[in-house]
């Protein structure tokens, strides 16, 4: 049986309605940072961003478990929400950018290199996605992929923190660290897709 939507309050909301109230606080939250209005293109990012809450906060719970939305908490920059998810990607991105430019924009050698500590914890958990996928297929709980996509991005950030990219101790190790970036950047972008959620 289908289970209503509730507000923290207990009410019950209409899902257009849900959809229509977190894209209106996206835009309002963005429009705070930037100090200005929106222009087109981030009301675009706006709409993603709010729709894309919605969804991840309704999939990030067990289906058999009852729950309540919370604004506040599905839009959130923290924890294991669509914003925080969205901005791990951007961030990831902007880092891979940065490199490819200073490389020349050639296409970055894919063999990889772990050897700190950080290195390789962000490895073994880019290679459980195949089984993270295998066992979303068999057993449909899609908050398996979102608690796995929220530990990566974790991950990663152990990673950026522990080990530098552009200014690694080699040019060999810098273009290994820029395929991890790249990676994780596709994996995380492959699992919100499979969540119905777009990158901004």
């Amino acid at each position: 049986m289908a289970k209503k939507f509730k507000t923290r309050s207990g009410e019950t909301v209409k899902l257009k309605d849900l959809l229509e109230r977190a894209v209106e606080i996206s835009k309002d939250e963005m429009e705070v940072r930037l100090g200005r209005e929106c222009d087109e293109r981030e009301e675009e990012v706006a709409r993603k961003v709010g729709i894309g809450a919605v969804k991840y906060a309704d999939l990030s719970m067990n289906r058999e478990s009852n729950y309540r939305f919370s604004y506040k908490k599905m839009l959130s920059l923290q924890g294991n929400t669509a914003p925080y998810m969205m901005y791990a990607y951007a961030r990831i991105q902007g880092i891979r950018r940065k490199a490819i430019v200073e490389e020349g924009g050639g296409k970055i050698p894919t063999e990889i290199i772990l050897e700190h500590e950080a290195e390789m914890i962000l490895g073994r958990v880019l290679l459980r996605f195949s089984e993270i996928l295998y066992d979303l297929e068999q057993n449909l709980y899609p908050n398996k992929l979102c608690e796995y996509l929220f530990e990566l991005s974790q991950r990663f950030n152990q990673f950026y923190e522990n080990c530098p990219v552009n200014s690694a101790e080699s040019e060999q190790l810098r273009l290994s660290r820029i395929s991890l970036c790249e990676a994780t950047a596709n994996t995380i972008k492959l699992g919100l897709k499979l969540l119905g959620i777009e990158t901004v």
